[in-house]
């Protein structure tokens, strides 16, 4: 209910951003500054060709793999790291070492070593948002109530017990912040995964009509992948988020 009654506003928001976006290409008159109509009318041609859907397609998939192996790895270490306070001096180096690592060098350097495949575009960015998923689960190990632990001992859960109804709901909210802090940042990674090394994707359309100058293609195929984005983040991730807190106590 709160969602729909905060609809209208949104969408004021976003009539306003596109009303400004139109007034200043109307201002700036020239094709290197497109209005929306001019984008919108490039995302409709390049969608009835049968171009548009399969690039994102593809870099959905792309994002999606790496979304789930940065998530899954991340998470084990980081609630590891959390937990065991020799195992957190020992990586915790290592964390530090590649979260300032810049991504551009990552993708490079799997590109050489393990070529140019799908394997190492997807190991490039799951590489790249490993750590933030560490460091932000690592914390939420650290705040584990060890009462509630120590009750679960008591009444002699079953680890798998544990884990789901001790663990996991503590853990939650470090995981949603994870996860969605994730699709962001996984996704502006993957368009230059794809950009440098691949011969499909929106990265790939970009950097294709970056070289013809067409800035309108450029944020016709960016703003395609955003609405996708969007609708994941509205119709997935919020429902989602939601259910799992449904046991929690509403504002006042």
């Amino acid at each position: 209910m709160r969602s729909l009654t905060r609809l209208p506003i949104g969408l004021l928001s976003v009539a306003g951003f596109l009303a400004l976006w139109a007034g200043i290409a109307a201002i700036a008159g020239s094709s290197d500054v497109p209005g929306p109509q001019a984008v919108v009318s490039f995302m409709i041609r390049e969608a009835l060709a049968g171009e548009l859907f399969p690039h994102l397609g593809i870099t959905l998939a792309r994002v999606v793999a790496a979304f789930v192996i940065s998530m899954t790895i991340g998470s084990a270490i980081g609630v590891a790291m959390g937990q065991h306070r020799t195992l957190d001096r020992v990586l915790d180096p290592w964390v530090i070492l590649m979260i300032n690592m810049p991504a551009l060098v990552v993708i490079v350097l799997c590109y050489i070593w393990i070529g140019l495949t799908e394997a190492a575009a997807i190991t490039a960015v799951a590489l790249n948002k490993i750590p933030n998923v560490v460091i932000t689960l690592r914390e939420g190990a650290r705040a584990l109530d060890p009462q509630l632990g120590e009750m679960a001992k008591v009444y002699k859960f079953s680890r798998a017990r544990m884990l789901r109804h001790v663990i996991v709901p503590q853990l939650q909210p470090f995981i949603a912040a994870a996860g969605r802090s994730g699709l962001a940042l996984i996704w502006k990674i993957v368009l230059v995964v794809e950009l440098l090394g691949r011969s499909n994707g929106v990265g790939f359309q970009i950097h294709l009509y970056f070289q013809l100058f067409d800035v309108a293609a450029i944020l016709g195929y960016a703003l395609a992948f955003v609405i996708v984005m969007l609708a994941i983040e509205f119709f997935m991730v919020q429902p989602l988020e939601a259910h799992l807190n449904r046991w929690r106590p509403k504002p006042a």
